[in-house]
């Protein structure tokens, strides 16, 4: 009887063994995992090495460049107009012309932005490029008024059923 206690807790034991075991390589993958993670949380390892970037050829010549198609300037997407080339020459210095079209301001906000953006970033004094700029975009990018969101169209409606 006692050398079948014996084999029982033997067998306890081994058992027991093997879950701690287990449990170390789990603790140990997981460590190992968390360690990877801090040393490369972008996991480069696992992506190509091939750049995302496009080439982009620039025109060879200011004609090019400025180009205006169906009144519209191409580089920039502004509107041609008195002004649009001021507007492009001070403004898409620093940030996209999409940021400027896009914020539809009236003059008054035109006016403190640009005096916000002097003050804090370093935005030159546009001296008499100021009223002209503000002009171009208060007359060709006024606020539009447009409610909480957009007309639903083309939705096909349907019948709840009760």
């Amino acid at each position: 009887m006692k050398k079948h206690t014996n084999e029982k807790l033997k067998l306890a034991f081994q058992e027991l063994y093997r879950k701690i075991l287990l449990i170390f390589a789990v603790i140990a993958i997981g460590a190992i995992i968390l360690v990877y993670f801090m040393v490369d949380p972008s996991l480069s390892v696992f992506r190509d090495d091939e750049p995302k970037t496009e080439i982009v050829a620039l025109p060879e010549t200011d004609d090019e460049f400025d180009k205006i198609e169906n009144g519209i300037h191409v580089r920039t997407g502004f509107v041609e107009a008195p002004g649009m080339m001021e507007t492009v020459q001070n403004c898409t210095n620093c940030h996209s012309s999409k940021l400027v079209i896009q914020n539809r301001m009236d003059e008054e906000r035109w006016k403190s932005t640009i005096k916000w953006m002097q003050e804090t970033q370093n935005l030159w004094d546009l001296g008499e490029n100021e009223e002209v700029i503000i002009n171009y975009l208060v007359t060709n990018y006024p606020p539009r008024k447009k409610g909480r969101r957009e007309v639903l169209t083309d939705i096909e409606w349907y019948q709840l059923e009760e």
